[in-house]
């Protein structure tokens, strides 16, 4: 045996080690206010240590948590004001130290936890009321893939009753979702045994939206063909452009037919002042899922799924465990849902709204929608920047550059300028943006989600993409 200390306990140095990390994080905080305009590289001494071979014995624990904030300091973090790529959490402060704390007492919401179980209880409740959703049965997930798989199992098993253990065998079932939707669908419908080519992708309109009609078409085509339509899914907010499906429509358009609106991305703005309009009919949603972690500020892991009918995730996940009570009926989060293990996912949303209030939510989504048509107007008005024919619908916005001798060059010219473009921004340091592939080509997509992003940001954002396309198009 080592002289070193075994225990697994910080033991005497614990209150110190506390207060070394809050330290950093306070100075990490601090640090996010503000934008940087470079990205530091990690150190020589910290790329030596993550190539050390597991440690058999103690190190300070001071001087690694040194080392790890240095490594997350030079890692792409989406907290930080510029970092406008892809679609991710800004890392709310209250809802990191609700993290702490969550993982520090470490409930398991598997069964009926206590307080902690009440606590997502009501974070759900509090959810459905903040997005007008009339059913506030649900549980917090890891994330909209899962969300959205654990929603489509329930619908399959309403399709197809018994297919959970008998399996669908010989059936065949159809899914329905935008040509644009996320690809977490697909992949339902392969983990649910459907096939991905039972996926049928509806045409999308000018605004990028699901066709209704062209959906109806192909239920009954389907019907015809003896192909059982287990489930629509309906997007409200891609990640491809912030496009929000009608989903009163596409309930007409599919009667008696489980309609599940995938809103992982964009579902918060329900609950913002100008862009509510855009989610009428969400109350006719069998189930909806949502990432609070995206555009509800708060860190990752905080998904959730709500349905119309609690009986529905039960009917497609429960099991009478020998080791699990079932005393007095109830339904336990085991029985309705993927995991054994659950942590207190909740925790994080439910001190943003006890700590900041509703209204302060809404209030930072409809800054990032404003900041969205900002940009939107800026590029616009540039004339060697083309945006899509509409103003965007959310906090996404697609642009890209049209050099003076580009105007003539192909599609695939055009496409490759534009991910020059984005390599080039992204080495610059100032602004991080992700490239997109719509319609085969190649553009921009900053997102705005975070609540630290400022107009000046969004100004700076747009000079440096044009400050860099006019070098590139010289050189």
């Amino acid at each position: 045996m080592s002289s070193h200390n075994s225990s697994l306990s910080l033991g005497a140095d614990r209150d110190k080690v506390l207060q070394h990390a809050a330290e950093i994080v306070s100075r990490t905080w601090a640090e996010f206010d503000d934008a940087r305009d470079h990205h530091p590289e990690p150190s020589a001494a910290l790329l030596a240590v993550l190539t050390e071979p597991m440690p058999e014995v103690p190190s300070d624990p001071i001087e690694s948590l040194d080392l790890a904030a240095e490594a997350l300091d030079s890692s792409l973090t989406q907290a930080r004001p510029r970092y406008l790529a892809y679609i991710g959490s800004s890392g709310l402060e209250i809802g990191a130290l609700g993290d702490l704390l969550a993982h520090s007492h470490d409930p398991n919401l598997a069964i009926y936890a206590g307080a902690a179980s009440d606590i997502e209880t009501q974070a759900i409740r509090w959810l459905a009321q903040f997005l007008g959703y009339s059913s506030d049965f649900g549980f917090f997930t890891s994330g909209g893939t899962i969300s959205n798989l654990t929603a489509l199992a329930a619908a399959r098993e309403r399709a197809l009753p018994r297919s959970r253990a008998t399996g669908i065998g010989g059936h065949r079932l159809a899914l329905y979702c935008s040509a644009e939707a996320h690809y977490s669908v697909k992949r339902a419908a392969e983990v649910l045994g459907l096939g991905s080519t039972h996926v049928r992708a509806i045409p999308i309109d000018q605004h990028r939206r699901m066709i209704p009609s062209d959906l109806a078409s192909a239920i009954a085509s389907d019907r015809a063909a003896g192909v059982i339509p287990m489930a629509v899914v309906a997007t409200a907010g891609t990640t491809l452009t912030g496009a929000v499906d009608s989903i009163g429509d596409l309930a007409d358009a599919a009667p008696g037919i489980w309609l599940h609106v995938d809103g992982a991305y964009g579902l918060p703005a329900a609950g913002a002042p100008t862009s509510r309009h855009l989610f009428a009919g969400l109350d006719r949603a069998d189930s909806l899922s949502i990432d609070a972690h995206k555009w509800m500020f708060v860190p990752k892991a905080c998904s959730a799924i709500l349905v119309k009918d609690p009986a529905s995730l039960a009917a497609a996940f429960s099991h009478n465990e020998a080791y699990i009570p079932h005393d007095f009926g109830d339904v336990n989060a085991v029985d309705a849902t993927l995991e054994y293990s659950r942590p207190l996912r909740a925790l994080k949303l439910w001190l943003a709204f006890k700590v900041h209030g509703a209204e302060a939510i809404r209030f930072a989504l409809e800054k990032n929608l404003e900041q969205a048509r900002l940009l939107y107007a800026l590029a616009s008005d540039a004339p060697d920047f083309e945006v899509l024919l509409h103003k965007p619908q959310l906090s996404t916005v697609p642009l890209r550059h049209i050099p003076n001798s580009l105007v003539t060059a192909s599609a695939k010219d055009l496409s490759n300028h534009n991910a020059a473009l984005q390599q080039a921004v992204i080495s610059d340091g100032r602004v991080y943006i992700s490239p997109a592939q719509i319609d085969g080509e190649t553009w921009l997509r900053p997102c705005f989600t975070n609540f630290r992003t400022t107009t000046e940001d969004v100004v700076i954002t747009f000079d440096t993409i044009r400050e860099i396309s006019e070098k590139i198009s010289q050189s």
